[in-house]
């Protein structure tokens, strides 16, 4: 399954879509490497880096030597290992442009997907503004000019507060995990102020022994035995690894917990949501008012805002929200979506994965940072504008 490249102006791209000519002149105008990659794709970087939103979505197969496959649901992975196993040179633009699958509620299975990913650009700021502006520019070559409205996030600043909370790591991963799902982070935050809710004397007797232990590979071992006795298949929900984990976490509420004053701080974080041209003074005050520091992850927000502006992004027609994520586990700091009239979910997305492309097998740390154009969305949206 090696991948192929292409010349960015060499041709328009492989989806088949209306889009093809217009996001072709695009990637030319950006410098990006049009890159192809195969329709199946090894199914462990998703079930690994995904998340389970994803995970539950995509559709699996076995190869012939019961490797475990899947079909392409997204770009950001293959075009990581594409990178990789290209050895190409830092920093480097690819762009895609073809089909996906994965299942999504009232929408096809199916659908063309379209856009950048940008690797190893050491001005990180910087390049995160691209890739917004880049997204709305991409908008604008399938000829949809006017976007319904714009959200951001920074994950990096949610994370920041939770060190200056000085949580438990463990509990830290698991409020960062939940980042971006309102529902899952509230009830991760009611459980850091409530007693734990197993009781030790049910469990069984290896996973209690491994529980007082804390040994999460002690755990892993037996909860994956139980699958197999069960007939569970591994690569459906959450890895026995994960579930070890979050059992011990969930074991260590008893120990943990999150005084009254800092609740009402997170929350208070949590609730931010103004324009963007507004956020850099908002979250000062926050700081100032709560005595929690963001330190470095405050100071990388204001140069994004400056890149932002420099980028010609419009900064009053983007609106920030403290507690907006995107449900794929593996963005670690900014992340945005695009809305159009007329369209339920959004038509363009994105963000910034710093550690992916190492997990993935690289030798050394890549900055990257991509976003990505549901053509089907944005061709019901034109329609809907007519």
């Amino acid at each position: 399954m090696n991948p192929g490249f292409l010349s960015g102006a060499a041709r328009p791209g492989s989806g088949g879509s209306p889009f093809d000519v217009g996001l072709s002149g695009l990637f030319a105008e950006l410098g990006a490497l049009v890159v192809e990659t195969p329709l199946l794709q090894r199914a462990e970087p998703y079930l690994d880096t995904a998340g389970e939103d994803l995970r539950r979505r995509i559709f699996l197969t076995r190869g012939e030597g019961g490797e475990t496959l899947c079909l392409r649901p997204d770009f950001t992975i293959p075009v990581c290992l594409a990178h990789i196993a290209g050895a190409g040179g830092l920093p480097r633009r690819y762009a895609y442009n073809g089909p996906v699958f994965r299942q999504r509620s009232g929408e096809a299975a199916e659908f063309a997907q379209a856009g950048i990913e940008s690797l190893g650009e050491s001005d990180r700021p910087v390049a995160d503004a691209e890739a917004l502006a880049g997204a709305l520019a991409g908008l604008k070559a399938c000829g949809l000019q006017a976007a319904g409205s714009v959200v951001v996030g920074d994950q990096a600043l949610f994370e920041a507060f939770l060190t200056a909370l000085d949580l438990p790591a463990g509990w830290q991963r698991r409020l960062v995990r939940c980042f971006g799902r309102d529902d899952l982070l509230e009830e991760a935050l009611a459980a850091l102020t409530r007693e734990a809710d197993i009781d030790p004397l049910d469990l069984d007797p290896a996973v209690r022994a491994a529980l007082r232990a804390g040994s999460v590979d002690q755990l892993a071992d037996h909860v994956a035995s139980l699958m197999e006795d069960g007939g569970l298949p591994p690569n459906r929900g959450r890895s026995p690894a994960e579930i070890a984990e979050r059992l011990i976490e969930k074991m260590a509420l008893a120990n943990t917990r999150l005084r009254t004053a800092y609740l009402e701080r997170l929350e208070s974080f949590l609730a931010l949501d103004c324009p963007l041209a507004e956020a850099p003074g908002r979250l000062a005050e926050l700081e100032a008012s709560s005595g929690i520091e963001f330190g470095e992850a405050l100071n990388f927000f204001r140069a994004r805002h400056a890149a932002l502006g420099q980028a010609g992004v419009d900064l009053s027609a983007v609106r920030y929200r403290a507690a907006f994520g995107r449900a794929i586990d593996y963005y670690t700091g900014f992340v945005f979506e695009v809305t159009a009239a007329g369209v339920a979910e959004p038509v363009a997305g994105g963000g910034r994965y710093d550690r992916l492309v190492s997990y993935l097998g690289a030798p050394a740390p890549v900055p990257a940072v991509g976003f990505s154009l549901w053509l089907d969305r944005i061709a019901r949206a034109k329609e809907t504008g007519r």
